[in-house]
Formats: C-alpha cells, sequence, structure tokens
C-alpha cells in the first residue's frame, strides 16, 4: 500500500467525539439555607430599681389575667417588662458558670436565710409522710397537709428575712406559698414554678436582695427550690398542670433549662448531644442545670430512650451549640409562659408586682379565688356576644385533660418490683 493509500484510509477513520462541551458542568450542591426564625431573640431590658417603700401600702395578690383583654394590657404593661428584666437578669448573671463556682461563705444573709426556709420546707415534707393506702396515680391528698403546714410556718419564715409588717408578709408570702403547687388540684407546672420567681421579685423590690446576690439565687436558692420541688414530687405524685405529655418539654419546670443553657453557654466540651451520654449526666449534672434536669427526668419514665418520653429535649440536643439553645429557650419563655393564657390566668398581682389599670377583678369577673377553683382557672370569653367563663387550657380546648404522674408510674413500677426500664421495640 502506497503513501497515498495510507493517508486516505487515515482521513477516513472515525473521530473520538470531544463531549467536554456537551456534559453538564458540575457546580457544588448549595445548602438550603437554615429556615430563619420568625420570633425575635428576647433581649434582656434594664432591671427597674425597686420602689419607694416610705410611703407604701401593701395588698395581698389576687388574679388580673381573666380575659383575653386583661392578657393584652399585662403585654404591654411596665409589669411585664420588670418580670422579663428580673428573669433574663437572673439567666445572664450565671452565663458559663457552674454551681460549685458559688461558695457557701460568699453568700449574703438573706440568701443564707432563704436556703434555711427551703430547708425547713423539706423537714416538714418528712415530717408529713403520704397515705400509702392511696394506690391512685393522681396526687395524694396528704399533700394539702404539708401545704398548711407551710403556711402556717411562713409568717416565722419571713420574720427572717426583716418583714416586720403585717401587710407586707401577708403579699409576699402568697408567691411562696403558692409556689409548691395548687391545693385543690393537687398539680403543679410552670406557673408555680414562676411563683417562686416572683416572690424573689418581691424580696429584690423590697431591698432584702440586690443584683449581686443574682448567681447566688440562680446556683444555691433555685436549685435547692429544685431538690425541694423533686422530693414532693415524687412523695406526694403531684399531677402535671396543663400537661402536654410527651409533647412538653418538661411535665413541671422550665427554667433549669433556660438557667442551665446559660451555664453551659461556651462550654469548651460539653455539647448538646452530651445528654444522651449517661456518664457525662453522671459526671456534670450535679454542676449544669441542664444535664442534671435531663438525669431527673430519665430517672421518671417508665421507658428507656429521650426520644420515646421526651422527644422534643431529643430534638433540642441537635442543635449545633448552647447559644442556639439558650436563644431558644428564652424565646419559649416568652412564647409558652408568659405569651400564654392558660398560664399567665393564674398569676398574681399585688403592690410590688402590680396589675395596670383596666384589668379585671375576680369579684367583677364572677370567678373563684385561685386557691379554691377546682378545675384548670376560669377566664371571661365572649361568643356571639355572650360572656361567659371558660376553663382555657393549654390544648386550647374547654374542659382540661386531667394527666396522671408520670412520676407515680415510675414509683409504682419499683413498688412492683420492675428493674431496669422498658426498651421500646427496635430502638
Amino acid at each position: 500500500m502506497n503513501n497515498s493509500e495510507d493517508m486516505a484510509t487515515q482521513n477516513h477513520a472515525p473521530t473520538i467525539p470531544n463531549l467536554k462541551d456537551r456534559l453538564p458542568k458540575l457546580e457544588p450542591r448549595r445548602r438550603r439555607p437554615a429556615p430563619a426564625n420568625p420570633l425575635p431573640l428576647p433581649e434582656t431590658p434594664a432591671l427597674p430599681p425597686p420602689p419607694d417603700l416610705s410611703s407604701h401600702t401593701f395588698q395581698v395578690p389576687t388574679r388580673r389575667i381573666l380575659s383575653t383583654k386583661d392578657h393584652e394590657l399585662f403585654l404591654s404593661s411596665p409589669t411585664y417588662t420588670l418580670i422579663l428584666a428580673f428573669v433574663f437578669g437572673l439567666s445572664d448573671s450565671v452565663v458559663d458558670t457552674p454551681i460549685s463556682a458559688v461558695k457557701d461563705d460568699e453568700l449574703s444573709p438573706s440568701v443564707k436565710a432563704i436556703l434555711g426556709i427551703l430547708d425547713e420546707a423539706e423537714r416538714l415534707v418528712l415530717e408529713t409522710p403520704p397515705d400509702e393506702s392511696e394506690e391512685s396515680r393522681f396526687g395524694n391528698k396528704v399533700f394539702r397537709t404539708y401545704l398548711d403546714k407551710a403556711k402556717a410556718a411562713s409568717p416565722s419564715w419571713h420574720a427572717r428575712l426583716g418583714l416586720a409588717s403585717q401587710e407586707a408578709v401577708a403579699e409576699v408570702e402568697t408567691y411562696l406559698n403558692h409556689s409548691f403547687g395548687n391545693r385543690t388540684r393537687i398539680d403543679y407546672g410552670s406557673g408555680h414554678e414562676l411563683n417562686f420567681i416572683i416572690w424573689l421579685l418581691c424580696l429584690y423590690q423590697l431591698q432584702i436582695l440586690t443584683k449581686a446576690d443574682f448567681k447566688a439565687l440562680v446556683l444555691k436558692v433555685f436549685v435547692r427550690y429544685l431538690q425541694l420541688m423533686r422530693t414532693i414530687q415524687l412523695t406526694y405524685y403531684l399531677e402535671p398542670a396543663g400537661s402536654h405529655g410527651v409533647w412538653g418539654l418538661d411535665d413541671y419546670q422550665f427554667l433549669p433549662f433556660l438557667f442551665g443553657a446559660s451555664q453551659l453557654l461556651h462550654h469548651p466540651f460539653i455539647t448538646p448531644l452530651a445528654i444522651h451520654q449517661q456518664l457525662t449526666l453522671e459526671e456534670f449534672g450535679h454542676d449544669y442545670m441542664y444535664l442534671g434536669q435531663v438525669q431527673f427526668v430519665n430517672t421518671t419514665k417508665t421507658v428507656k430512650g429521650l426520644r420515646w418520653h421526651s422527644p422534643m429535649l431529643d430534638d433540642i440536643s441537635s442543635a449545633k451549640s448552647w447559644s442556639k439553645i439558650e436563644g431558644g429557650m428564652k424565646r419559649m419563655f416568652v412564647a409558652e409562659v408568659l405569651r400564654k393564657l392558660p398560664v399567665m390566668q393564674h398569676f398574681l398581682f399585688g403592690s410590688l408586682v402590680p396589675a395596670v389599670e383596666g384589668m379585671s377583678t375576680e369579684s367583677e369577673a364572677g370567678v373563684a379565688d385561685e386557691e379554691d377553683e377546682v378545675e384548670g382557672g376560669g377566664v371571661v370569653v365572649e361568643h356571639d356576644g355572650v360572656r361567659h367563663v371558660h376553663n382555657a387550657n393549654s390544648w386550647g380546648d374547654c374542659c382540661g385533660i386531667k394527666v396522671p404522674s408520670a412520676v407515680a408510674a415510675a414509683q409504682a413500677a419499683k413498688k412492683h418490683g420492675a428493674g431496669e426500664l422498658r426498651r421500646i421495640p427496635f430502638d
């Protein structure tokens, strides 16, 4: 074959197509931006100075949020700002601070006196054992006897704090007496927890406590109150007030998660996922409220695993940082406590934490006193022009849902010899 034939053969040979321009251009996949939270992060307002008490008139606190209009008036009032400033101020005071950082010899005399009061309140529990003949998982009626004893001891407790006026004691002690739970319904919830904080706020308003005490109020006083309430819950099987079951953050408490997230805000190695690590809970639960509360919740359930008994806590643990959780807890305090009518309808207003002009009174609304009310609380609503008293609750229905105590279920299982917690199949 000559050269001309070779060249002709090469010219007719099939050529490999250039596919470079035909292939789609590879680009890195764009990540979808995280959904923005529609609720702005609430800021900590400036805490107003305590009032001038030279010509002050005290009054026994009563309910004043008895309609949606009353609630709206409260949300735009200076009292709303006062509560937000006090609660968030307490939370901000313990950022990156473990419980063990506050030493007993650093406490002020007022803080020591409050701790002594809580110690005595717990001794009353030990002196008032429950009626063991009651096998019900609902509240033990001996709890009412305990509350009667605490109420009888209250004036002497407040005398230790320097309250000499009977009128001042009558106002301030109301919040402490309502912080242990409801006498009629034998239940407890975040509203009762808030009463304890308002009791501390009243002591601040009376200048018995100062801003210098804030860190100790959270890490010593509130932690001691939390221990007391766990004892009361385990002893008398208090029903959860307004419980959302597994779809709530916790059956009883809220503030340990807010204060606890602040404690862990910039922790170098404890991450939000650490709540699933039993060793971490055991080693650090005594020093950080968030971990301690999760550990307590685990011990009061009859099944094993946060995803089953506390899916909301399980979901929150996927957050990237404690700052996300702390911001979320502040939003939740505003949205699920202060802005929730079923919670705030039980709130009590006196002279130190005052109502604003235009808010209803119990006599005007025709509702019973908070302590005597059988159901979850009455608010006045209008329907087709007719005003009536409506038993509102956080589920949005009218009659309320009576929920037995999960603590009682766990204790009953232990009494009947149950060993390790049940696992859900396929978990």
